[in-house]
């Protein structure tokens, strides 16, 4: 009898399946068929699924090792603990105590881990199981798309928990060694200079990166130089130094010299005929993907991260966002025709139909196993799609990925480039034209509106046979010019010649799509370019992880360290002053790169995360002391007369990201106040885009040409033009700002905590 009793209950025993959001805890449960529903779980016949709200447990606050911490005082540092503690966040303590009780309910035999497929996805799972004090047997989910398919194959191929536990250890060591560092410079900072200031290992680089930028604007010398252009046979040919081969001079009497010297004739000395191919650029990986919405769209790194996540999550058309690889495993290639069929709807119909029924190879310019770690590169799911499902914002992404998936899988463009070469007056003349013969990949971009666009990838070796000045990476940059016939040794009369001439142009100030690519590859922009720092550099992938940047730049927006002008990113006095304060290792992108290579080493189980923590606390101890014994100052040059109506100390002006604030100078009390605010409205005489100001019935637009108008005068013109917003849109607008306004103020403690809830 008690033998059948325990067959019996082996065979009730149920499977606790842990995800890290409700979205996709969702779709797991119903591919598990898990039809009974509660408000922190669903269970079925054989699973129970349920989920974290990303972090549910996090690393204890300073004030938690002892009473001496509750103060901020350089006395007490370095903080280093003995015994780390974990903690349940407060605000999500219900989902957590939900999530234990599953975790020790009697019919459940094992866990399967089902966060995100990755290190700090490993992290959120972990710290939860470790906190309840969990001993059953772990199992893990890896998977990249959360479609039914995929979800399916990955309960097929489940594997064991423990191939996991170097990569926990990993994110571990990240999250105290962010911790150690963080909180302890940032205390040490704030208390020495009696300033809101912060630093971190990903953050203050980036802002280095930013300001040795604008240094290197601010030095730059502009040169004048100059070019000529001949028109011969109703063809234009520009001057080329015959020993440089530039179409430029520095030597204004030069050019002037070689166009009276001209003559009327230009000789044709050399007809140049070639073939050409012009391959897609790669496919995305996040930072690509932000990088080219935020200069098509203007969307942010950020924005565009959660447009990707909506797509990933509740739309389930895209692969997961958070990946730095831009090819594919060769198991992908028989997915390919399924993916293709999938999308095979409005715009993409008719080139997914046409390529679905052609035979795909896995080319080794998007088919490789080496350059595939975590995930694959960004590419559509086998679901089928509905674009009238989507917002506006989710089309354009998804327009992106898609239009780039069905171009790599496309032919590559042909071309013939046809160039000529002649001479006049003893000088260099050449023009050259193009003529496609084949679009290729070109053909799923035309008549999108992609005609005039330039990509700002650089797609190195795009081309073959070399580089024929032809936009690597650009679907537009090749031109169909064609040249008319002309033989050699043709004489053409000259009926023109024009000097041009311009002015050296210094690099351009960053903006959020170049300033994530620049942190991925930051090697351009270090002043020096030690090898061993570009070799490590580049086997990290940059400052910080795909997952990340996005909110490193948010958290230098939000700590006023930095500002926008127009689309341009701008370092702030603050910034400024803080880069000057801070240890030198704290700035240079060396650091994070070395801390990076040796967490993927203890996550491929070729180092001791001991070893590393202990070190870690060995330069924290050299950073305070470096600190502690620093002669610099910190102003404040945007103190205003203001007070704050909470504590009475005056208030700080600042440029905030979507508009300016004041924020109390007592990091204590934690006051803002937003005075105003840009907005998408345009003025009635300049059409330039105004600010909002005020408060209340008191609100007024202002521009920067003069022009004034209250809120409700401006929403009566509207509604008379008819392009008024209805009250629900206004009221959803200043419900937005206001959310915006009570975003994290610039509180170092708060910010040095924020860093362990990002993947940095």
């Amino acid at each position: 009898m008690e033998k059948y009793a325990y067959r019996r209950r082996i065979n009730f025993m149920k499977h606790l399946v842990i995800a890290e959001k409700p979205s996709v805890a969702r779709d797991i449960a119903r591919v598990l068929g898990c039809g009974k529903k509660t408000n922190n779980y669903m269970e079925g016949k054989d699973y129970i699924v349920t989920w974290a709200l990303g972090h549910l447990v996090t690393l204890a606050d300073p004030e938690q090792y002892g009473e001496q911490y509750k103060s901020w005082s350089l006395d007490t540092l370095p903080m280093l603990p003995k015994h780390w503690k974990l903690v349940v966040i407060r605000q999500t303590a219900g989902q957590y105590r939900a999530v234990k009780e599953q975790i020790f309910r009697k019919d459940v035999s094992d866990i399967i881990i089902a966060t995100d497929a990755g290190r700090e996805g490993e992290l959120v799972a972990r710290w939860i199981l470790d906190k309840a004090e969990n001993r059953k047997p772990l199992k893990r989910l890896w998977i990249s798309s959360v479609t039914d398919k995929a979800i399916r194959d990955g309960f097929a191929h489940l594997r064991p928990g423990k191939d996991y536990e170097n990569l926990y250890h990993a994110a571990v060591a990240r999250a105290q060694s962010d911790w150690v560092v963080g909180i302890n410079a940032t205390r040490a900072l704030t208390c020495k200079y009696n300033a809101q200031l912060s630093c971190g290992r990903v953050q203050t680089p980036t802002l280095a990166m930013i300001a040795a930028r604008e240094d290197e604007i601010r030095k730059f010398i502009p040169q004048p130089y100059y070019g000529l252009k001949l028109t011969a046979g109703g063809i234009t040919f520009a001057w080329t130094d015959s020993r440089s081969g530039s179409y430029r001079s520095f030597d204004r009497k030069r050019v002037e010299t070689i166009r009276q010297n001209a003559g009327r004739s230009l000789h044709i000395t050399e007809v140049r005929k070639k073939r050409k191919k012009s391959f897609s650029p790669a496919l995305y990986d996040l930072t690509a993907l932000q990088r080219e919405a935020n200069q098509k769209f203007g969307y942010s790194a950020k924005d565009t991260l959660n447009i990707m996540q909506r797509l990933y999550e509740n739309h389930k058309v895209l692969t997961y966002p958070r990946t730095d690889s831009r090819y594919l495993t060769t198991d992908m290639v028989g997915t390919l025709k399924e993916r293709l069929n999938a999308c095979a709807v409005g715009p993409y119909r008719r080139a997914a139909a046409r390529l679905a029924m052609q035979q795909i190879k896995g080319d080794s310019s998007f088919v490789n196993n080496s350059k595939v770690s975590d995930h694959h590169a960004i590419i559509p799911t086998e679901e089928y799609v509905r674009l009238d499902q989507m917002s506006s914002d989710e089309r354009k992404i998804y327009d992106l990925v898609v239009r780039r998936f069905l171009a790599v899988l496309s032919p590559a463009c042909e071309y013939e480039e046809t160039s000529l070469t002649g001479t006049a007056g003893g000088e260099t003349f050449r023009a050259g034209g193009n003529v496609i013969r084949e679009p290729g990949w070109r053909e799923i971009y035309s008549g999108a509106g992609w005609e005039d666009e330039l990509w700002a990838e650089e797609e190195d070796g795009n081309e073959e046979g070399g580089s024929s000045g032809f936009g690597h990476g650009a679907a537009g940059a090749l031109s169909d010019s064609s040249l008319p016939e002309i033989r050699e040794g043709t004489d053409l009369p000259v009926s023109s010649s024009t000097l041009t001439e311009g002015k050296t142009k210094p690099p351009a100030y960053f903006t959020e799509g170049t300033l994530i690519a620049a942190m991925e590859n930051p090697v351009k922009y270090l002043a020096r370019k030690d090898k061993d720092i570009v070799r490590t550099l580049g086997e990290t992938g940059g400052l910080g992880t795909v997952a990340t940047r996005a909110d490193i730049i948010e958290k230098l927006f939000n700590s006023f360290l930095m500002e926008k002008k127009g689309n341009e990113i701008h370092i702030t006095s603050k910034g400024k002053q803080l880069l000057s304060l801070v240890p030198d290792d704290l700035k240079s992108p060396e650091l994070t790169a070395q801390w990076e290579l040796r967490l993927q080493a203890i996550a491929r189980g070729r180092e001791s995360d001991r070893q590393f923590m202990s070190e870690i606390e060995e330069y924290t101890k050299m950073l305070i002391q470096e600190i502690r014994s620093s002669a610099g100052t910190f102003r404040h040059d945007n103190l205003t007369r203001h007070k704050c109506p909470q504590c009475g100390k005056y208030m700080l002006e600042v440029n905030g990201k979507h508009g300016k604030m004041l924020v109390c100078q007592d990091r204590e009390c934690g006051y803002r106040e937003t005075i105003s605010r840009r907005t998408n409205a345009r003025c009635p005489v300049c059409h330039k885009k105004m600010e909002l100001v005020g408060r209340g019935d008191g609100q007024r637009f202002v521009c920067s040409c003069g022009h004034k108008e209250k809120l409700s005068a401006f929403q009566d013109r509207r509604n008379k033009e008819g392009k008024g917003a209805n009250k629900r849109d206004v009221a959803n607008y200043m419900k937005k700002q206001a959310k915006e306004t009570e975003a994290p103020i610039n509180n170092a403690f708060a910010e040095a905590l924020a860093k362990l809830n990002t993947k940095d």
